[in-house]
């Protein structure tokens, strides 16, 4: 929920419930009962079943059962955003040529509190691993798109984030010290590119840079992947970072282009 502090006088706390109870349904938790949905959001039995009841009249949610899960009806929401933002457009064209030239997969994503949210992605890759699919949401610690997007905040911001979120080991190699992670932020914003082995999950080696507007402000990440022992972080570097560089400096030529695009991608 929304930290009570921050809450403007307009803000009406049952739409917020509801949406709590839209974000709590993920892969982990695909079905939910009425008292697992309300220990999921922090809220009681009855605010819950009051807001499942609304969102199943209005079609976003489902029943079987004593089981509740989401509708295809929220796929519309999130078309609203691809279309408006023009994602198609501005982005897909860039991460298309770059899969095309190496192979693997690529992707644009935004930082959204202490998790990146995917935007866009293009992948040829068929191993099943962490989702990377548009609105995806991982921990920004554990990835290379996460970490350039908090190199590109403020020291204050950085230290807030490591102070106020708990790293969890995600695979043996997850990286969860709050100093060697600021230090891992430090050199990215030094060197203005991130990499990451097996952080995320098994198999994944990324390389990151940032995209920034017009006034040098990071909005969003651009990474390419591929397989740990198919690739280093070595040879994304040399072998592609130029080519990132340049799909990034493309992307924020674009967004001068499209202020709706910008103006999400920014917050």
């Amino acid at each position: 929920m929304v930290d009570t502090d921050k809450k403007p006088a307009e803000f009406v706390e049952a739409l917020a419930k509801g949406i709590a109870i839209l974000e709590a349904f993920d892969a982990a938790n695909p079905e939910m009962t009425l008292s697992e949905v309300a220990r999921r959001v922090g809220l009681t039995p009855a605010a819950a079943r009051r807001s499942l009841m609304t969102l199943e009249t209005l079609g976003y949610i489902g029943r079987r059962d004593k089981r509740f899960h989401l509708r295809p009806k929220l796929i519309a929401l999130g078309s609203g955003f691809y279309f408006t933002a023009r994602i198609d457009e501005v982005l897909e064209g860039d991460l298309r040529a770059l899969v095309d030239r190496f192979g693997d997969a690529s992707s644009v994503s935004t930082l959204d509190g202490e998790h990146v949210i995917y935007v866009a992605h293009v992948s040829i890759q068929r191993a099943r691993r962490a989702a990377a699919v548009p609105g995806a949401r991982y921990p920004a610690y554990a990835t290379s798109m996460g970490r350039i997007l908090l190199a590109g905040q403020t020291d204050e911001k950085i230290d807030a984030y490591l102070k106020s979120y708990e790293p969890k080991k995600l695979t043996s190699k997850t990286c969860t010290n709050a100093k060697a992670l600021r230090a891992e932020i430090m050199v990215a914003r030094r060197d203005g590119y991130a990499t990451t082995v097996d952080q995320l999950d098994y198999g994944i080696t990324a390389l990151a840079v940032p995209i920034r507007d017009a006034d040098g402000t990071t909005v969003a990440a651009l990474n390419t992947s591929g397989y740990t022992g198919m690739v280093t972080p070595d040879q994304l570097v040399k072998e592609r970072l130029p080519a990132l560089q340049e799909a990034a400096s493309h992307i924020a030529h674009q967004l001068t282009r499209y202020p709706t695009l910008r103006s999400v991608l920014g917050g």
